[in-house]
């Protein structure tokens, strides 16, 4: 599946393939993607550990920064914050419930 992300302060945007999982109880976005595309990072007060499915915290350590940002897929749009993570090929991961 497709999305289109749109930074808030400049109206640019990307459109991205995303990984649709039920598992996942956050929204997640790859470190390096955000890099290339110059998304704007905040910083966490507080560090959230990731625990892999078998509750294993996981190894690439923990999220310290966060990006917020318009997503939109078909006619739908909405204001979302997403955790930064070191996701590898996947660019995006997004809760499905």
């Amino acid at each position: 599946m497709k999305v289109g992300l749109k930074k808030i302060e400049s109206h640019e945007g990307v459109a991205v393939k995303v990984l649709l999982d039920s598992s996942t109880t956050r929204l997640f976005i790859d470190i390096q993607f955000v890099k290339e595309k110059g998304f704007k990072l905040k910083r966490l007060k507080n560090l959230l550990l990731v625990r892999n499915i078998d509750r294993i915290i996981n190894i690439k350590g923990a999220i310290t920064y966060q990006v917020k940002y318009n997503m939109f897929s078909k006619r739908h749009m909405k204001r979302v914050r997403m955790d930064i993570y070191n996701l590898g090929k996947t660019k995006v991961i997004l809760e499905i419930l």
